[in-house]
């Protein structure tokens, strides 16, 4: 390594992310939580000034489209929910509407974030499946306890979501990176890779 001219661990002064790229779309009724057994078809890229600014180019690269309007659903388990708060506290910060199924909307209310809670598919209708359906939905957020029943249960919510392709993330921490990312939408830059290798040997 010193005789390449490394003699100290080099800290970016930017962000990288990198982001798997999974062919949901091309299997219609495949459920999009993920799993051990998936298989990307290949990776993607991101980098920026800011974490978020680097997210948002990763998921344009993956072809994951993030909304700039509308309504947000969310459904998150239990250990969950305090971090789901803050998420939609910043997307009402942004402009969206936030939908959740009555557990989820209960802890979101209960913080002062305004919230409409959404009948889940074994509620009755109108539930969240129409809604997604129906075009209304433009974001999806869903975390489940890692249990096979519950897994199963809400399996309905994202099949449709990927049939009406509604982008989903189905981790809090994924949902988290997104909502940070959507702050950063129309604060863009385009960085060279001389540019970068400049601010590193800078």
């Amino acid at each position: 390594m010193a005789s390449q001219g490394i003699t100290k661990e080099v800290t970016p002064p930017y962000f990288s992310v990198k982001e798997a790229v999974f062919p949901f779309v091309k299997f219609p009724g495949v459920d999009t939580i993920l799993g051990p057994e998936m298989k990307s078809t290949g990776e993607v890229m991101g980098v920026g000034k800011t974490f978020g600014e680097a997210f948002v180019k990763s998921q344009m690269g993956a072809g994951t489209k993030l909304p700039r309007e509308g309504k947000v659903f969310l459904t998150v388990k239990n250990g969950d929910k305090p971090r789901a708060v803050k998420v939609a506290r910043d997307l009402v910060a942004l402009g969206f509407q936030i939908f959740a199924t009555k557990g989820t909307a209960a802890a979101i209310a209960a913080e002062g974030v305004a919230v409409q809670a959404i009948n889940k598919v074994t509620e009755g209708r109108p539930h969240i499946v129409d809604m997604i359906k129906n075009n209304e939905i433009a974001l999806v957020i869903n975390t489940v306890e890692e249990r096979r029943n519950a897994i199963a249960d809400s399996r309905v919510i994202r099949t449709s979501a990927l049939l009406a392709r509604v982008t989903t993330f189905t981790t809090i921490a994924g949902a988290e990176a997104a909502v940070e990312g959507m702050k950063y939408m129309d604060k863009l830059d385009v960085i060279s890779v001389q540019e970068m290798h400049a601010m590193l040997t800078a």
